[in-house]
């Protein structure tokens, strides 16, 4: 099943980079952003999770949480949230459930996709940005989102 706009996001819990669980029930009554990447430390993703950390404070003024998702390990994720000083937590999708359950495809079926879903705090769908080579434009477009959202 491929997630869209108005869809209803699944509820699911996954393990952050120090083992903290982390449920979409956690953050109900406020927004989430929750962007699904390929690998971590590879130069798109770099520049992606940097993106949602220099613009994390407008994140935050406007209500909203960002998790990053990809199927890379704790310890991966561990190194690389420390390298770039991210200040949200990576979700690490075993065996790629999450990314699943939301419909992330792999690009040139080979690559995992790079997707990023704005939910409103109801955990509804309101934005679904796929763009593999434009790791730029996924903060962007969240906070566009997140702008409509607070209208």
């Amino acid at each position: 099943m491929v997630l869209t706009c108005g869809d209803q996001a699944p509820d699911f819990t996954l393990k952050d980079q120090d083992g903290v669980e982390r449920s979409l029930s956690d953050v109900r009554g406020k927004p989430l952003v929750l962007f699904f990447y390929p690998k971590d430390d590879t130069p798109g993703c770099t520049i992606e999770a940097c993106g949602f950390r220099d613009s994390y404070n407008e994140f935050q003024a406007l209500g909203a949480e960002v998790w990053g998702v990809s199927g890379d390990g704790a310890s991966s994720h561990r190194r690389f949230a420390d390298r770039h000083q991210l200040p949200y937590p990576l979700l690490v999708d075993d065996n790629n459930k999450l990314r699943e359950a939301f419909g992330v495809a792999r690009s040139l079926f080979v690559v995992p996709g790079r997707v990023t879903y704005v939910l409103d705090a109801e955990g509804v769908v309101r934005l679904v940005f796929n763009a593999l080579l434009d790791a730029t434009a996924h903060v962007e477009q969240a906070k566009a989102a997140l702008r409509q959202l607070a209208r």
